[in-house]
This record gives C-alpha cells, structure tokens and sequence, in this order.
C-alpha cells in the first residue's frame, strides 16, 4: 500500500527558517523591551512558537519514520503512523475509520464521509 509522506526537504527547510524565526524573535523582544511590555510580550509568544516549530521540523527531518504530507512510498519502505490508528495488531482493517483519510465512519457507511472514497469491505 502507498502511503503520502511529508518529505524531508520541506521539513528541513522549514526547521532552518525556523532559526531565523527564533533569532527575529529574540531580536523583537529585546528591542521591545525598552519600549513597552505588551510589545516585549508578543516577542516571547513568537519566540516560544518559534522554538517548538524548529524542533518539530528538524525531528521530523531526521527521524526514521516521519509524519509527513508529499513523499509517496511504499509500506516496506517507511511504515506509516496512521497505520497504528486504522489497522489492528492482526493486520485486518480498524471498521470504525476509513482506511483512506481515517475519518471516524460507521459500519453501514458504504463510501467515506471526508474523502469519499469507497470502504473496503
């Protein structure tokens, strides 16, 4: 089975604007600082998101398995995630979500409700 993935290239990127975002980020607070709180305070908020941003991409850039939305490769290849939520331990298919986009369906739901696709049987 195909499975989408982020690839590693925009997560990379991202991590590295990231850095930049950060350096922005302190750059603001400082300057701020001498003028008002509540502009210093925004610089603390974007630095903080700032940080948890580049980690994530940089984690996500460098770990075996990665959560992501454009490379395409097989299930030998990289294992995906959302297998985990879809699929039982056994290998059969989890009839509570669309093996496809893992919205939440019912038993008699014979297309997806998200992305329309048609349920396996």
């Amino acid at each position: 089975m195909k499975h989408i993935k982020p690839g590693r290239g925009p997560s990379m990127m991202s991590g590295i604007v990231g850095i930049f975002m950060i350096c922005f980020g302190i750059f603001w607070t400082l300057l701020a600082s001498q003028a008002s709180g509540i502009f210093a305070l925004f610089g603390v908020v974007w630095t903080a998101i700032a940080v948890v941003m580049t980690v994530y991409h940089f984690k996500n850039a460098t770990s075996e398995n990665r959560y992501s939305h454009y490379d395409i490769v097989d299930g030998h290849e990289e294992p995906d995630p959302f297998d985990k939520k879809v699929n039982k331990d056994d290998g059969t298919v989890n009839k509570n979500f669309c093996p496809y986009c893992g919205a939440r369906i019912e038993d008699d739901y014979k297309f997806c409700i998200e992305c329309g696709k048609e349920l396996p049987k």
